[in-house]
């Protein structure tokens, strides 16, 4: 996996955050976002709304929905972790983004995000399917 030219690291705000609006986790992600202190560094744009175009923005809806994908305000683009390290430098945690950044970690939060991006939508089925039995459960006791 290539490197943007521009450093996540150094990613310049207001980002532009492209999420799944159907994904759990993506939703739960948007909902911290919004209440996050600093979010108005970040601009959201759920892929699944009837007027998203894709192609509007140089890219494809597949390619979007298989990684996630933050612009910058210079226009550069971040794909993968480097968009989550993109969009977590802009709010201020450039520490940790720094962590993820050194080789050997950089390699495994990589490949980690591979295997995460490739079964998400999956293992966002089951999460809510267990958060389900669980409020159920909660209801019956």
């Amino acid at each position: 996996m290539s490197r943007p030219v521009t450093s996540p690291y150094h990613a310049t705000a207001p980002v532009t955050l492209f999420h799944d609006g159907h994904c759990p986790f993506c939703q739960r992600e948007v909902a911290w976002l919004a209440r996050h202190p600093r979010r108005e560094r970040v601009v959201l744009i759920d892929i699944q709304a009837d007027d998203f175009d894709a192609a509007a923005w140089g890219r494809s809806f597949e390619a979007m929905m298989g990684r996630l994908h933050v612009r910058d305000a210079r226009g550069a683009w971040f794909v993968g972790m480097d968009a989550s390290r993109a969009l977590y430098a802009v709010l201020g945690y450039r520490r940790l983004v720094g962590l993820t950044m050194l080789p050997v970690l950089a390699w495994c939060f990589d490949r980690g995000y591979v295997v995460f991006a490739r079964h998400r939508v999956r293992l966002g089925a089951w999460w809510e399917a267990r958060r389900r039995r669980r409020e159920k459960a909660r209801r019956e006791a």
